[in-house]
């Protein structure tokens, strides 16, 4: 059964991204999961998973700059980074789709996780 999950690294603690806004949208714009990563950085449950999970296009939306600003009290405003979308597809809707967020206050990447 396949499945999307996520989790979230602070580089610049060098902890887990506790209690970060995530929003899952598909290829249309429509929101599928609006959620909130727990205390190790992940979701408490798929994003998608068995017959919810399509091949297609979708977007993750990660507010980094809520997040920052309650970490961060001098963080500029606006702050650099404020919402960090991640498009990506999905050929095989059987397979295990991980898509990780390492960010700072500044920067960003993401690879497909197993």
């Amino acid at each position: 059964m396949g499945k999307l999950t996520t989790h979230v690294l602070d580089t610049s603690h060098g902890r887990p991204g506790a209690g970060m806004r995530v929003r899952l949208f598909d290829a249309d714009g429509v929101l599928l999961v609006d959620t909130r990563t727990n205390d190790d950085g992940r979701c408490d449950a798929p994003l998608l998973q068995g017959a919810a999970l399509k091949a297609g296009r979708y977007r993750l939306e990660f507010s980094v700059g809520d997040y920052f600003r309650t970490l961060i009290p001098s963080l500029p405003e606006p702050a650099f980074l404020d919402v960090v979308p991640i498009a990506f597809g999905v050929a095989d809707p059987e397979g295990h789709y991980h898509v990780p967020l390492l960010v700072s206050p500044f920067g960003f990447s993401s690879y497909r996780g197993s």
